[in-house]
């Protein structure tokens, strides 16, 4: 499969979506001071917080992220990107209802981010929520549904990745929603259950941008030049 300039973009949009979201996470959650942050307690949206003091009646924990702006504005970035991937390797994922069925999910994933970063929890609870819910739980049996694209289109060829990520990021969301941590605390839960989609679009990003570019046929180019 040859690549168009416009897939190439989207390719590469999605290499770097994953980065911007790990990095600030480290970043941010090293600025944490008394409690330091922890991967395993604390949750993803924990960093995003705006005010300090106690959250979740679920699990109580004192939460203080002073770089929370670093943290929302990486979220936004991520989104953005995620999106962008989406929509410029559209045509170039395959056809057919199971691939646009899985797109549309992918699509609504990378909307929750969005959402997300734009409503953190200790401002507007319910759309923070509802983010949360598009990213592991639309996004990610969208993810599973990509694995299950036909051998004849581009998903179908990485087929093996896809139905680890979405197989993974499925047992992370039921056993995060459970509140079972499995030895990793129920906050490194939650990154199984976040953290495959952008994982896997950096890998089939780069797995793309490795593609040939698309070269213009003989016939094209003949018309091209008039």
């Amino acid at each position: 499969m040859n690549l168009n300039r416009t897939g190439r973009t989207g390719a590469l949009c999605w290499v770097v979506a994953a980065p911007i979201f790990l990095v600030a996470s480290l970043v941010t959650g090293l600025r944490w001071r008394q409690p330091a942050y922890s991967w395993a307690t604390h949750n993803i949206s924990d960093l995003g917080n705006v005010h300090c003091g106690i959250w979740d009646t679920t699990r109580p924990r004192y939460v203080c992220s002073p770089w929370h702006p670093l943290m929302n504005a990486a979220m936004l970035t991520t989104a953005v990107l995620l999106a962008a991937g989406l929509l410029l390797t559209w045509r170039s994922l395959g056809r057919g209802g199971l691939v646009r069925s899985a797109q549309t999910l992918l699509l609504l994933a990378a909307g929750g981010y969005a959402l997300a970063a734009r409503y953190p929890a200790d401002v507007d609870e319910n759309l923070h929520v509802l983010g949360a819910f598009l990213i592991m739980g639309l996004g990610n049996v969208g993810l599973l549904l990509a694995g299950f694209a036909p051998n004849t289109t581009v998903l179908g060829r990485w087929r093996a990745l896809t139905l680890a990520a979405g197989l993974t990021a499925l047992a992370g969301t039921v056993l995060f929603f459970a509140q079972e941590g499995l030895g990793i605390g129920v906050g490194g839960m939650e990154r199984v259950a976040v953290l495959p989609f952008p994982t896997w679009a950096c890998c089939l990003g780069a797995l793309l941008a490795e593609t040939p570019a698309d070269r213009p046929t003989p016939n094209q180019s003949a018309a091209a030049r008039g």
